[in-house]
């Protein structure tokens, strides 16, 4: 009886049985961002255009809210800032470089800012 085995010396292939049924293997769910994570309480806000066709967009990342209350803070924004935009995975799209206003509308609010990104 000879056994093909895979790179985790699992059997895949059996010369009795044929094909072995190999144990299924979590997948990720992968958000399609590479958003990093901060474990501070400052709200990092950064521009962003890679892979959005050279369109600039200001994300607005590590708040530690409720996901209304991210709704409402982002609808918020938009309207001070008189653009688009949406909520993703907790973080905040603004379209437009809008870093400079959303800085301020943020530390007028009281939160801990950090412009992040350069």
């Amino acid at each position: 009886m000879k056994h093909r085995r895979n790179e985790n010396s699992q059997p895949v292939y059996s010369t009795e049985g044929g094909k072995v049924d190999r144990p299924k293997q979590k997948k990720q769910k992968s958000s399609g961002s590479n958003i990093p994570t901060f474990k501070d309480d400052i709200i990092r806000v950064r521009r962003e255009v890679k892979g959005r066709r050279g369109k600039p967009v200001t994300l607005i990342m590590n708040l530690a809210m409720s996901a209304a209350e991210i709704v409402d803070l982002a609808t918020e924004l938009k309207r001070r800032c008189g653009t688009g935009g949406s909520v993703k995975d907790g973080v905040i799209l603004v379209q437009g470089d809008r870093v400079d206003d959303i800085i301020s509308v943020l530390q007028e609010k009281g939160f801990k800012v950090k412009k992040a990104g350069g």
